[in-house]
Order: C-alpha cells, then sequence, then structure tokens
C-alpha cells in the first residue's frame, strides 16, 4: 500500500531531478539563432556562400569582392519587388572614451564595429540628434557615449587611433560613416540586405534573387535570416547549447541514479511488511507490480511539480545565463511543446527506471521475513551483481586507457566522463561488498569517540551493508564527478598554458586591452615580433572542400622563426617569405615548395600564392604563414593579436604588457572562464542533488530507527550519546562515499594526466582544486549531520518509560 510518509524521499528526488530536466530543455529550446537587429527590415537577405567547415568553427562566411559586390547589387536591385538593395559593409572600429576603450563596450562585439551609413536601412535605425555623415572624418555615434553632435571623438582603428567629427546620434552600439569610406575600410562583402515594396511576397522575391545570385550565396527570408547573426553570438549560443545538454544528461543521469538508491533504500526497510504480504499469498510477480505502481504514481506527481517549479525559474535562469556569457543578449526563454511533454513523461520513466532492481528484490522477499525482529541483512550481494559491477569497472578502466592514448583534447575529456560513469555505476553496485574494508580500514578513528559508540557505529555499518551502501551512494556520486570535472579543467588548463608558454622564446607579451586587437601604431611603437592573423580561405578545385576556412598569420619571417622555439621546417625555407606571392604551409596541407596555392583573402579576391617552407603541423600556431604586408593589404580591418619583446615596454593606448606566464595563462583566458563557470555548473547540479539525496535518504532511515534509538536510551544511553552515535554513523557514512567516489575520480585524472603529457610534449602536474572538493564533501556532511541529529534530538525529548517487565 502506498504510503504518503514514506513516498517524500522518492517524491522529492524525482521532482529535483525532473526541475533539472525541465530547465535544462526550455532554456536549450529556447536557444535559436535570433535575426540581428541591424538586418530586421531587410525582408531578404542575400548571404555570401558558406565556407566548407564544420558547424562548430563558426567561420565567418566566404566574401565578394567589391567588383563582384557591384555586380550583385546592381542585379539584384533590378528583381521584381525589390526597392532597394544595400550591401552591409562590416569593419573594426572602437570609439575611445577618456582616452581608452570602454570597460562596458569591451565586452560586446557590435560595440567593435563600423558600418556605412547606408546600413542603417536594413535595421529602420533613426538618428535621435545630429546628421548622417557625408564625407570622411565624420561619424554617427550610440548616444550612450555621452558625446554631443558637432563634438570630436578618435576612433580606434586597425591603422590606429583616428580623430573623427560626431554629426549625430543613435540609439544602437557601433559606429557609421559614410558609404565611401566604408567601401575603403571593408571592400569585402558579406550581406547584401533588401528592401522590399510594400504587400511584395518575399519569397517571391527569394526565387529572383536565387536567380541573380546562382550558386554564389544564398537568399534568406523570415527566420532563415538568423544565420547572418554574428559569429561571436553563434559559438556563445553554441556554448549555451552545451551546457544545457551536458546539464540535462547529467540531470537525467544523477535523478535515476539517486532514485534507484532512495527505492532501494525503501524497500531494504519495508521487508517486513513484503514478508507479510507473501506471507498471506501474495507472489512475486504482484510483489514487483506494486513496488512499480507505487513508483509510477510517486514519478508522474512528482514530475508535474518539477515541470511546474521549472518552468518558473526559467526565465530566471535564462537571464543568469546571459549574464555569465553562456548566452547572447538576444536570448530569450520561450515555452515550446517539446520540453513540455519530455518533462511530464520524464517523472514517470526515472522513476519506473530507478526502481526496476528494487523491484526485483522486492519480490525475493520471503514470507518469514515477517517473522524477523532484527533489521540485521542475511544475504550478501548476488553473483549476478558481482558480475555486473566488475564488468563496469573493467569499461571503466578500458575507458580511462583510452583516455591517457587520446590525440585530441576533446576525445580524452569525453573518455573520462564516460570513464568515471561507468567506474561510478561499477563503484555503487559492489560499494555493500567494500563497507566492511573500509570500515576495518578505519576502525581506530571510530573507536576515538568512545568505546560503546564506536562499537555501535562500527557493527551497524558492517552489518547493514546495503543500507550504508544505499545512503553513501549519492556522496560517491558527487565527490567523483566534482573530483573530477573540476580537475580535469584546472589540469587541462595549467597543462596547455605550460606547453604554450614553452614554445615562446620572450620576456614580455604586449596584448590587447579594452580592445579586440593591436593597431599598426601600437605594433609600429613597441617593436618586437607580432602576429596578425586573418581568416582566407582555399580556392583550390583539388583542395576538399572548397572554400575551406583557414587561420593565416602575417609574420616577419625573421623575428618569428627567433621567437617560436616549436618552429620546424620541413622543405624550403622561412627566409624565402617575402613579397606578395609567397606562403608558408604545415606537413598537413601535401604541398611542396614552389607548387601554387590559391586564397581567397577578406576583401573577396583570389591570389594564387607560391609555397616556399613546409613545416610541422604544431610549429605555428595557425594554419599557415603569409608576409605581414600581404595579409594588411588585402584585410584592412586585421588587427594584431599579440607582440612578443625582450624587454619590458611602455603599454600603447588599447594594450597592456604581461609576462610570458601571465600570457600564457591569459590566452584562452575568455574561454577558460565559460569552462570554468561551465565546471562549477555542472558541479553544483550534481552536488546539490547529491547533498539532497544524502539528506532525503537519512531522513527516511531516521524515521525507521525510532524504536532502535529508544531501545538504546532504555539500555542507559544518554540523549546526548544517542545524537553522538547517529551523528557519527552519518560522518562514516559520508566518508565512505567521498573515499570511494574519490578513488573513482582519481584514476580518471590519472589518465588525463597521461594524455595531456602526451599532447603537450611537456610534463603535467595533476591539478585538483581541493577547495571544491571540501566545501563539497563538507555540504554532505552538514546536511547528512543535520538530517540525522535534527530527527533524533526531536524523537527523543523525553525518555522512554522502562517497561514492566
Amino acid at each position: 500500500m502506498l504510503s504518503i510518509r514514506r513516498s517524500v524521499g522518492a517524491f522529492v528526488a524525482v521532482a529535483v531531478g525532473v526541475t533539472l530536466v525541465a530547465v535544462a530543455t526550455l532554456l536549450l529550446a529556447s536557444g535559436r539563432p535570433q535575426v540581428p537587429d541591424r538586418l530586421a527590415d531587410a525582408a531578404v537577405v542575400v548571404q555570401s556562400p558558406e565556407a566548407g567547415a564544420a558547424a562548430d568553427s563558426f567561420a565567418p562566411t566566404r566574401p565578394w569582392s567589391a567588383a563582384r559586390t557591384a555586380e550583385l547589387t546592381s542585379g539584384l536591385a533590378g528583381v521584381p519587388g525589390v526597392t532597394a538593395a544595400v550591401p552591409d559593409r562590416t569593419f573594426y572600429a572602437q570609439a575611445l572614451v577618456h582616452g581608452r576603450p570602454s570597460a562596458i563596450d569591451a565586452q560586446r562585439e557590435d560595440a567593435h564595429q563600423g558600418h556605412g551609413w547606408s546600413s542603417t536601412r536594413l535595421g529602420g535605425l533613426r538618428l535621435t540628434a545630429g546628421a548622417p555623415p557625408r564625407q570622411a572624418g565624420e561619424v554617427v555615434v550610440d548616444r550612450a557615449l555621452g558625446l554631443r553632435p558637432g563634438g570630436p571623438v578618435t576612433l580606434l582603428t586597425a591603422a590606429g587611433p583616428q580623430p573623427y567629427t560626431v554629426t549625430g546620434l543613435v540609439d544602437a552600439p557601433g559606429v557609421y560613416v559614410a558609404d565611401d569610406v566604408a567601401a575603403v575600410l571593408a571592400p569585402g562583402v558579406r550581406v547584401i540586405g533588401l528592401l522590399i515594396a510594400p504587400g511584395a511576397d518575399p519569397e517571391k522575391v527569394a526565387a529572383g534573387v536565387r536567380g541573380v545570385v546562382g550558386g554564389d550565396g544564398r537568399a534568406l527570408t523570415g527566420d532563415g535570416r538568423s544565420a547572418s547573426e554574428p559569429r561571436n553570438d553563434a559559438r556563445t549560443r553554441w556554448i549555451g547549447m552545451q551546457v544545457l545538454t551536458a546539464t540535462a544528461a547529467l540531470a537525467g543521469f544523477v535523478t535515476v541514479f539517486v532514485v534507484a538508491s532512495t527505492f532501494a533504500f525503501d524497500v531494504g526497510q519495508r521487508r517486513r511488511e513484503l514478508g507479510l504480504l507473501r506471507a498471506v499469498g501474495a507472489t512475486p510477480r504482484q510483489v514487483r507490480r506494486m513496488v512499480r505502481a507505487e513508483a509510477l504514481v510517486v514519478g508522474a506527481t512528482a514530475g508535474l511539480t518539477g515541470l511546474l517549479v521549472g518552468a518558473a525559474l526559467a526565465p530566471v535562469l535564462g537571464a543568469l545565463l546571459v549574464d555569465v556569457g553562456f548566452e547572447p543578449a538576444t536570448f530569450r526563454v520561450r515555452y515550446e511543446p517539446w520540453p513540455v511533454a519530455l518533462s511530464i513523461v520524464a517523472g514517470p520513466v526515472i522513476a519506473l527506471l530507478a526502481v526496476w532492481s528494487a523491484s526485483r528484490r522486492a519480490a525475493r522477499v520471503r514470507p518469514l521475513e515477517a517473522l524477523r525482529e532484527a533489521a540485521v541483512e542475511q544475504r550478501p550481494i548476488g553473483r549476478l551483481r558481482v558480475a555486473t559491477g566488475v564488468l563496469l569497472v573493467a569499461a571503466g578502466l578500458a575507458l580511462s586507457v583510452g583516455t591517457a592514448t587520446a590525440d585530441q583534447a576533446r576525445d580524452a575529456a569525453t573518455f573520462a566522463l564516460y570513464a568515471v560513469m561507468a567506474l561510478v555505476a561499477g563503484a555503487t553496485v559492489l560499494a555493500p561488498a567494500a563497507v566492511r574494508p573500509v570500515v576495518r580500514l578505519l576502525r581506530s578513528p571510530v573507536r576515538r569517540p568512545g568505546g560503546a559508540i564506536g562499537m555501535l557505529v562500527r557493527a551497524g555499518a558492517s552489518t547493514a551493508t546495503r543500507r550504508t551502501a544505499s545512503i553513501a551512494a549519492p556522496v560517491l556520486l558527487t565527490v567523483a564527478f566534482a573530483v573530477l570535472v573540476s580537475g580535469m579543467v584546472r589540469t587541462t588548463t595549467a597543462a596547455y598554458a605550460a606547453g604554450r608558454a614553452d614554445d615562446v622564446n620572450a620576456g614580455w607579451v604586449v596584448v590587447p586591452d579594452r580592445a579586440p586587437g593591436l593597431s599598426d601604431r601600437a605594433v609600429a611603437g613597441v617593436g618586437g615580433t607580432a602576429l596578425l592573423p586573418t581568416t582566407v580561405f582555399e580556392s583550390d578545385p583539388d583542395s576538399s572542400p572548397t572554400d575551406r576556412p583557414l587561420t593565416a598569420l602575417g609574420v616577419d619571417p625573421v623575428g618569428f622563426a627567433a621567437m617560436n622555439r616549436a618552429l620546424t621546417v620541413v622543405a624550403g625555407s622561412l627566409d624565402d617569405l617575402g613579397g606578395g606571392d609567397t606562403v608558408v604551409l604545415p606537413a598537413s596541407a601535401n604541398r611542396q615548395p614552389s607548387e601554387p596555392y590559391a586564397l581567397v583573402f577578406a576583401d573577396g579576391e583570389v591570389v594564387s600564392l607560391r609555397v616556399v617552407a613546409v613545416v610541422t603541423d604544431d610549429s605555428i600556431p595557425g594554419d599557415l604563414l603569409l608576409p605581414r604586408s600581404v595579409v594588411r593589404t588585402h584585410d584592412p580591418s586585421a588587427l594584431t593579436s599579440a607582440v612578443y619583446v625582450r624587454d619590458r615596454v611602455d603599454p600603447p593606448v588599447g594594450a597592456r604588457v604581461v609576462d610570458v606566464s601571465a600570457w600564457a595563462a591569459e590566452a584562452d583566458r575568455a574561454e577558460d572562464r565559460l569552462v570554468w563557470l561551465f565546471t562549477l555548473l555542472l558541479i553544483g547540479v550534481s552536488a546539490g542533488y547529491g547533498a539532497v539525496a544524502v539528506a532525503n535518504t537519512l531522513l527516511m532511515a531516521a524515521a525507521g530507527r525510532v524504536a532502535d534509538l529508544r531501545l538504546i536510551r532504555l539500555a542507559g544511553a544518554t540523549r546526548g550519546q544517542v545524537i553522538w552515535l547517529v551523528t557519527a554513523e552519518s560522518a562514516l557514512v559520508v566518508l565512505i562515499g567521498a573515499l570511494l567516489g574519490g578513488a573513482v575520480a582519481f584514476v580518471g585524472l590519472l589518465s588525463i594526466r597521461a594524455g595531456l603529457a602526451e599532447q603537450a610534449g611537456v610534463p603535467v602536474d595533476l591539478v585538483v582544486p581541493w577547495s571544491v572538493v571540501g566545501g563539497v564533501v563538507g555540504l554532505c556532511l552538514l546536511l547528512a549531520v543535520l538530517a540525522s541529529a535534527l530527527p533524533t534530538w526531536r524523537s527523543l525529548r523525553h525518555r522512554p518509560a522502562r517497561s514492566p517487565a
């Protein structure tokens, strides 16, 4: 018979899990790309050809050249229904406030962008004051900067700081210059927006556009225009989807895991009741059906509760994701049907999956159990359970070997996560067999609180191994994931930073400050060796795929060779990198010196280059090397990413100077920050849920032990001694779970360190953030003590009367 008091624990566990699933799936369904505000009034958007790259590379599309843009603009303006065809030119320009870039603008990509004034027609942008720019040296800026029409402003450009006069203000980030000025600063175009006549059908206009463009682009209408959103927004949205997907998967796994432990514990407490049912004629099949029916009712009600709570929390957590950088500023929560349906189904499904093993155990209860007074477990774990646990541990160890031998860091992280999941499951299955050895190992510390108390704690844990393992299971899971995920992130970050610093032969590095890069004037002022990155596209018909985006570095060959310790030339000579038609490729490009190599540059021009040297794939922090002058010629907005110098120098505007170690640690600072926030989120989900599960299980245990504890009081124990007994038992259970979880995670971390050392080619230290681990264990311990001591204190407020016997 279903008991409300007995079902509270399982109800809470399922409800919390469904809440996590509901929040994650609702936010996941809301993470669709958005049409950029600057293109909102363009009913049809014509986009340049997609690059032949993976969907998660977020490479820009291949640009049209100035000549091709003019040809397309003229042809598109003649399509029936089109009133205007406007090329949207984008280049780097950033207003300086009080002589330096704004701290707020530094975090927004659109605040670094300049456009031609005609682009405002595509977004319906209107002046709030002043007049449009009509000639060189005039600009319209965001009124949030606090500038006035007619006043001066300095724009930080790829060439360096440039003086401008403010002619007008708008309510939008970025700067706007005259169209002929924008054509010089951004000769390559990736988007042409079309304004259509009132009443014209965008789909019919798009059909006519496709006849003009052919295979040299695509026409986007409706929500499809979101494909033209900024690449940084697309990347941020993709990161958010990975976070939410992982959170939903972890929530599902943890929920099944914890609820299974809760049901197993519940069945263990009901052995006498189940024995009575068997004694009055209930068959094992009827017992299984009864337990599963109870789980179905609990899962359905808890699932509905979790859905309602998750729907209420989704907007709050969505805003938090935007604030920390997991979603772009355009993110909005939408209540789609499929997350609601999934959350409703998740509760019963999770409950049935979790109760499967417990129902089988309930069906094996014999009628004689009804006559038992003691709660001592009579049967050790079965052979099937031992075999299952051994297979899971073996699978985890095999995956750990795969982690240590993986060639890619992403593959190693995936193997490590699967390895720990298998090891956690295996350790949980075998936990009852491990309880007694662990208790023996901890025998001396357990005896210290007092002889009788220590004996009871040790005897209780050793005798009720299944109960002890069920309570320790959430702690095991929580500690294992906390140690693995936090240790993996910190170890990986430290390993990559060490490898990066080891490759650089310099004392100091000049890096951008509140700006996306360094200008040419800043580079000239500090000297040293500079890297000028740009995105180019393969244009060779023999390449596969064509239009593949590549990161090209504009360098001075002599300075680059002196700075880069990892540089290894396998053919040709780096000294020949000069002029306007040379290129250095890695060995994976399968080219030889003197072979031709065609590239499409940022201005849309196709240039045939000559290979002068081939280097090893790990020699350069990019895909190829070009003379710096070639990059600047074809990409007026390219910005230097770093300048390596021997001695410390005074930083120019928009720059700062750091030592090599700090530069290596900060090179991926933005990404590392998101990764660490993601790590803390996952740890918070698992640790919070695990701690709640521990408290939940101990509350259930306390309710079932009132008679036993009162018997101890009758034997002469004080109330303080009884409370100390249950507190020590809870601490022992948390310690057992922490030791098993830490051992599981340590296996995964060792394999990760071995793989990183092989990839980086340098010794890698194992980094474990003990503060995080200590916080997780401390949270579990605190809730465990409170969940056991408070109910015991309440139940023993009055000393029980002695029996007349």
